[in-house]
């Protein structure tokens, strides 16, 4: 569970918004909360902090849009 923690703090940081701590079921693109420029800031905060590499390629919308599915997707690919 912790790791889950992290990853949605840092997603409440890149989106400025602790709403994704409240909802993590929140679809980021559609509330406007993350965007291309966010998904690259994402991505390079993951590398860093995790060490876990995310190919641009593999960052399907539609599978990590919320905060609980980006933790998800993130722990397999730890």
């Amino acid at each position: 569970m912790e790791f889950r923690n992290e990853v949605i703090n840092l997603l409440a940081e890149i989106c400025q918004d602790d709403v994704v701590k409240e909802n993590p079921d929140i679809d980021l693109f559609d509330n406007g909360l993350l965007d291309s420029f966010g998904t690259v800031e994402l991505l390079v905060q993951v590398e860093e902090r995790f060490g876990i590499t995310v190919p641009i390629t593999e960052f399907d919308r539609d599978v990590w849009n919320t905060p609980n599915n980006i933790a998800m997707q993130l722990a397999d690919l730890k």
